[in-house]
Protein backbone atom coordinates (compact mmCIF):
# COMPACT_ATOMS: atom_id res chain seq x y z
CA UNK A 1 0.00 0.00 0.00
CA UNK A 2 1.39 3.36 -0.97
CA UNK A 3 2.11 5.88 1.80
CA UNK A 4 3.20 9.38 1.31
CA UNK A 5 5.98 10.40 4.11
CA UNK A 6 5.50 13.75 5.67
CA UNK A 7 8.17 16.31 4.54
CA UNK A 8 9.90 16.79 7.84
CA UNK A 9 11.58 12.97 8.28
CA UNK A 10 12.26 12.87 4.34
CA UNK A 11 14.15 16.31 4.39
CA UNK A 12 16.24 14.53 7.27
CA UNK A 13 17.10 11.85 6.04
CA UNK A 14 18.45 13.01 2.78
CA UNK A 15 20.22 15.76 5.17
CA UNK A 16 21.82 12.68 6.89
CA UNK A 17 22.75 11.30 3.55
CA UNK A 18 24.28 13.91 1.55
CA UNK A 19 27.80 13.36 3.52
CA UNK A 20 27.09 9.23 2.85
CA UNK A 21 26.70 10.18 -0.87
CA UNK A 22 29.48 12.43 -1.37
CA UNK A 23 31.44 9.97 0.47
CA UNK A 24 30.48 7.05 -1.97
CA UNK A 25 33.84 6.55 -3.89
CA UNK A 26 35.71 5.81 -0.58
CA UNK A 27 32.70 3.20 0.81
CA UNK A 28 32.56 -0.88 0.40
CA UNK A 29 30.36 -2.62 -2.32
CA UNK A 30 28.50 -5.40 -1.19
CA UNK A 31 29.89 -8.77 -1.06
CA UNK A 32 26.73 -10.44 -0.59
CA UNK A 33 23.13 -10.14 -1.23
CA UNK A 34 20.28 -12.21 0.64
CA UNK A 35 17.93 -11.54 -1.81
CA UNK A 36 14.81 -13.16 -0.23
CA UNK A 37 12.30 -14.50 0.12
CA UNK A 38 9.96 -12.17 2.31
CA UNK A 39 9.35 -14.25 5.40
CA UNK A 40 11.55 -16.68 4.90
CA UNK A 41 14.23 -15.69 7.84
CA UNK A 42 16.05 -13.22 5.89
CA UNK A 43 15.81 -10.85 8.55
CA UNK A 44 17.79 -13.50 11.44
CA UNK A 45 20.37 -14.74 9.04
CA UNK A 46 21.21 -11.02 7.96
CA UNK A 47 21.11 -9.74 11.94
CA UNK A 48 23.55 -12.93 12.64
CA UNK A 49 25.86 -12.38 9.89
CA UNK A 50 25.81 -8.66 10.84
CA UNK A 51 27.97 -9.88 14.36
CA UNK A 52 30.49 -11.45 12.77
CA UNK A 53 33.91 -9.82 13.14
CA UNK A 54 34.53 -9.10 9.92
CA UNK A 55 30.96 -8.18 8.52
CA UNK A 56 30.58 -3.89 8.83
CA UNK A 57 26.94 -3.87 9.05
CA UNK A 58 24.83 -1.82 6.33
CA UNK A 59 23.04 1.78 7.04
CA UNK A 60 20.03 -0.41 7.08
CA UNK A 61 19.02 -3.95 6.73
CA UNK A 62 16.64 -3.41 3.21
CA UNK A 63 17.84 -0.50 0.83
CA UNK A 64 15.35 -2.07 -1.75
CA UNK A 65 18.04 -0.32 -4.44
CA UNK A 66 17.95 -2.73 -6.89
CA UNK A 67 13.76 -2.85 -6.88
CA UNK A 68 12.31 -0.21 -6.20
CA UNK A 69 15.41 2.96 -5.86
CA UNK A 70 17.38 1.78 -9.00
CA UNK A 71 17.01 5.46 -10.28
CA UNK A 72 18.85 7.17 -7.32
CA UNK A 73 21.87 5.86 -8.97
CA UNK A 74 25.29 3.84 -7.99
CA UNK A 75 26.74 6.59 -5.28
CA UNK A 76 23.31 6.60 -3.57
CA UNK A 77 23.52 2.91 -3.20
CA UNK A 78 27.35 2.84 -2.00
CA UNK A 79 26.43 5.29 0.89
CA UNK A 80 24.71 2.94 2.68
CA UNK A 81 28.28 0.69 3.11
CA UNK A 82 30.89 1.35 5.11
CA UNK A 83 34.27 3.01 4.25
CA UNK A 84 36.89 0.81 3.62
CA UNK A 85 40.37 0.65 4.95
CA UNK A 86 42.42 2.29 5.82
CA UNK A 87 39.07 4.91 6.50
CA UNK A 88 38.10 1.74 9.20
CA UNK A 89 38.98 -0.77 11.07
CA UNK A 90 41.98 -2.65 9.43
CA UNK A 91 41.97 -6.03 7.70
CA UNK A 92 39.79 -7.47 5.12
CA UNK A 93 35.99 -6.84 5.82
CA UNK A 94 32.92 -7.96 4.28
CA UNK A 95 29.34 -5.77 3.75
CA UNK A 96 26.23 -6.98 2.41
CA UNK A 97 22.36 -6.38 2.55
CA UNK A 98 19.23 -8.29 2.50
CA UNK A 99 16.33 -6.72 0.96
CA UNK A 100 13.69 -9.76 0.25
CA UNK A 101 12.01 -8.29 -2.64
CA UNK A 102 14.56 -8.78 -5.12
CA UNK A 103 14.14 -12.36 -5.59
CA UNK A 104 10.64 -11.63 -6.79
CA UNK A 105 11.18 -8.68 -9.00
CA UNK A 106 11.76 -9.59 -12.20
CA UNK A 107 14.23 -6.98 -13.64
CA UNK A 108 16.89 -7.32 -10.40
CA UNK A 109 18.75 -10.37 -11.98
CA UNK A 110 19.82 -8.11 -14.32
CA UNK A 111 20.57 -5.16 -12.72
CA UNK A 112 22.37 -6.49 -9.88
CA UNK A 113 24.54 -8.83 -12.61
CA UNK A 114 25.74 -5.38 -14.07
CA UNK A 115 27.09 -3.77 -11.03
CA UNK A 116 27.78 -6.36 -8.78
CA UNK A 117 28.73 -8.92 -11.34
CA UNK A 118 30.76 -11.27 -8.42
CA UNK A 119 28.51 -10.80 -5.58
CA UNK A 120 27.62 -13.54 -3.14
CA UNK A 121 23.46 -14.62 -3.55
CA UNK A 122 21.69 -15.79 -0.79
CA UNK A 123 18.01 -17.16 -1.02
CA UNK A 124 16.32 -18.80 1.56
CA UNK A 125 13.20 -20.32 0.81
CA UNK A 126 10.00 -21.30 2.79
CA UNK A 127 7.36 -23.57 2.48
CA UNK A 128 5.28 -21.49 0.57
CA UNK A 129 2.22 -22.24 2.60
CA UNK A 130 3.41 -21.17 5.35
CA UNK A 131 5.11 -18.09 3.75
CA UNK A 132 1.66 -17.12 2.64
CA UNK A 133 0.06 -17.22 5.85
CA UNK A 134 3.22 -15.60 7.44
CA UNK A 135 3.20 -12.93 4.70
CA UNK A 136 -0.49 -12.20 5.70
CA UNK A 137 -0.43 -11.85 9.10
CA UNK A 138 2.65 -9.02 8.50
CA UNK A 139 0.37 -6.79 6.63
CA UNK A 140 -2.55 -7.38 9.11
CA UNK A 141 -0.46 -6.48 12.12
CA UNK A 142 0.66 -3.06 9.80
CA UNK A 143 -3.25 -2.67 8.95
CA UNK A 144 -2.49 -2.96 5.11
CA UNK A 145 -4.84 -6.00 4.89
CA UNK A 146 -8.63 -6.06 5.45
CA UNK A 147 -9.65 -9.56 3.77
CA UNK A 148 -9.36 -12.49 5.70
CA UNK A 149 -6.57 -14.91 4.59
CA UNK A 150 -8.97 -17.43 2.21
CA UNK A 151 -10.53 -14.18 0.63
CA UNK A 152 -7.02 -12.43 -0.05
CA UNK A 153 -5.30 -15.46 -1.78
CA UNK A 154 -8.72 -16.70 -3.52
CA UNK A 155 -8.96 -12.95 -5.21
CA UNK A 156 -5.47 -12.87 -5.30
CA UNK A 157 -5.41 -13.89 -9.33
CA UNK A 158 -8.02 -10.05 -9.61
CA UNK A 159 -6.31 -8.19 -7.14
CA UNK A 160 -3.10 -7.77 -8.87
CA UNK A 161 -4.64 -8.05 -12.73
CA UNK A 162 -1.33 -8.00 -14.81
CA UNK A 163 0.82 -5.78 -12.67
CA UNK A 164 3.50 -8.23 -13.25
CA UNK A 165 2.92 -8.37 -16.94
CA UNK A 166 3.34 -4.52 -16.65
CA UNK A 167 6.30 -4.67 -14.70
CA UNK A 168 7.43 -6.91 -17.18
CA UNK A 169 7.47 -4.75 -19.98
CA UNK A 170 7.92 -1.45 -17.98
CA UNK A 171 10.84 -1.94 -15.81
CA UNK A 172 10.27 1.25 -13.81
CA UNK A 173 6.47 -0.17 -13.09
CA UNK A 174 5.37 -0.02 -9.33
CA UNK A 175 2.50 -1.56 -7.97
CA UNK A 176 1.51 -1.57 -4.43
CA UNK A 177 -1.15 -4.70 -5.01
CA UNK A 178 2.18 -6.67 -6.61
CA UNK A 179 4.55 -5.78 -3.41
CA UNK A 180 2.22 -6.52 -0.58
CA UNK A 181 -0.64 -8.77 -2.02
CA UNK A 182 1.19 -11.33 -3.76
CA UNK A 183 0.85 -14.48 -1.49
CA UNK A 184 0.62 -16.74 -3.78
CA UNK A 185 2.66 -15.69 -6.76
CA UNK A 186 5.73 -15.10 -4.11
CA UNK A 187 5.71 -18.36 -3.38
CA UNK A 188 6.08 -20.31 -6.99
CA UNK A 189 9.99 -20.56 -6.31
CA UNK A 190 11.12 -21.97 -9.36
CA UNK A 191 10.03 -19.14 -11.68
CA UNK A 192 12.19 -16.59 -9.61
CA UNK A 193 15.31 -18.92 -9.58
CA UNK A 194 15.02 -19.33 -13.12
CA UNK A 195 15.14 -15.29 -13.62
CA UNK A 196 18.76 -15.28 -11.36
CA UNK A 197 20.15 -18.34 -13.16
CA UNK A 198 19.56 -17.16 -16.40
CA UNK A 199 22.20 -14.12 -15.41
CA UNK A 200 24.74 -16.04 -12.75
CA UNK A 201 26.42 -19.22 -12.54
CA UNK A 202 24.34 -21.83 -10.13
CA UNK A 203 27.28 -21.71 -8.00
CA UNK A 204 26.93 -18.02 -7.00
CA UNK A 205 23.54 -18.07 -5.59
CA UNK A 206 23.39 -20.23 -2.67
CA UNK A 207 19.54 -21.81 -1.56
CA UNK A 208 18.62 -22.62 1.53
CA UNK A 209 15.92 -24.21 2.92
CA UNK A 210 14.21 -21.56 5.72
CA UNK A 211 12.77 -24.91 7.97
CA UNK A 212 16.68 -26.48 8.07
CA UNK A 213 18.04 -22.97 9.07
CA UNK A 214 15.18 -22.12 12.17
CA UNK A 215 15.78 -26.01 13.10
CA UNK A 216 19.32 -26.17 12.70
CA UNK A 217 21.35 -22.90 12.18
CA UNK A 218 24.34 -24.64 13.71
CA UNK A 219 24.62 -26.58 11.14
CA UNK A 220 23.18 -24.24 7.99
CA UNK A 221 25.23 -20.85 9.71
CA UNK A 222 28.62 -22.08 8.49
CA UNK A 223 27.79 -23.12 5.22
CA UNK A 224 26.81 -19.31 4.90
CA UNK A 225 29.92 -18.27 6.17
CA UNK A 226 32.23 -21.05 3.67
CA UNK A 227 29.84 -19.80 1.19
CA UNK A 228 30.84 -16.15 1.48
CA UNK A 229 34.38 -16.52 2.18
CA UNK A 230 34.06 -15.52 5.84
CA UNK A 231 36.05 -16.92 8.90
CA UNK A 232 34.42 -19.53 10.33
CA UNK A 233 32.60 -18.36 13.95
CA UNK A 234 29.57 -18.20 15.79
CA UNK A 235 27.12 -15.90 17.80
CA UNK A 236 27.05 -18.43 20.48
CA UNK A 237 23.24 -18.41 20.43
CA UNK A 238 21.04 -18.02 17.36
CA UNK A 239 18.64 -15.64 17.79
CA UNK A 240 14.75 -16.20 15.55
CA UNK A 241 13.64 -12.71 14.64
CA UNK A 242 10.38 -11.27 13.52
CA UNK A 243 9.22 -14.40 14.81
CA UNK A 244 5.24 -14.55 14.75
CA UNK A 245 2.14 -16.66 16.35
CA UNK A 246 -1.09 -16.19 14.89
CA UNK A 247 -4.12 -19.00 14.43
CA UNK A 248 -4.08 -22.11 12.13
CA UNK A 249 -5.81 -21.34 9.14
CA UNK A 250 -8.64 -23.93 8.35
CA UNK A 251 -7.73 -27.52 6.83
CA UNK A 252 -9.47 -26.94 4.08
CA UNK A 253 -8.11 -23.70 2.80
CA UNK A 254 -4.88 -25.50 3.75
CA UNK A 255 -5.09 -28.08 1.67
CA UNK A 256 -6.60 -25.85 -1.18
CA UNK A 257 -2.94 -23.98 -1.29
CA UNK A 258 -1.00 -26.91 -1.12
CA UNK A 259 -2.67 -28.20 -3.73
CA UNK A 260 -2.32 -24.66 -5.91
CA UNK A 261 1.42 -25.26 -4.74
CA UNK A 262 2.17 -28.71 -5.87
CA UNK A 263 3.40 -28.02 -9.16
CA UNK A 264 5.12 -25.29 -8.45
CA UNK A 265 7.04 -27.03 -5.73
CA UNK A 266 7.63 -30.25 -8.33
CA UNK A 267 9.10 -27.53 -10.85
CA UNK A 268 11.60 -26.67 -7.89
CA UNK A 269 12.56 -29.81 -6.78
CA UNK A 270 13.35 -30.20 -10.59
CA UNK A 271 16.07 -27.54 -10.51
CA UNK A 272 17.36 -28.46 -7.24
CA UNK A 273 17.74 -31.94 -7.57
CA UNK A 274 16.09 -32.61 -3.92
CA UNK A 275 12.45 -32.94 -2.83
CA UNK A 276 12.06 -30.45 0.06
CA UNK A 277 8.78 -32.59 1.57
CA UNK A 278 6.48 -29.24 1.08
CA UNK A 279 3.34 -31.83 0.66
Amino acid sequence: MARIEPEGPALLRRAKMLPRILTAPLRSSPDFLIVGAQKGGTTSLYSILSQHPSVDEAWKKEIHYFDLRYSRGWPWYRAHFPTRPPFNRAGRRWAGEATPYYLFHPHVPRRVRDQLPDVKLIALLRDPVARAYSHYNHLVRLGHESLSFEEAVRQEGERLGDAMGELMRDEWAYSPELRNYSYLARGRYAEQLERWWAMFPREQLLVLKSEDFYQNPEAVFPRVLDFIGLPQWSPGTFREYNAGSYEQMTPALERWLRDHFEPHNQRLYGLLGEDWGWG
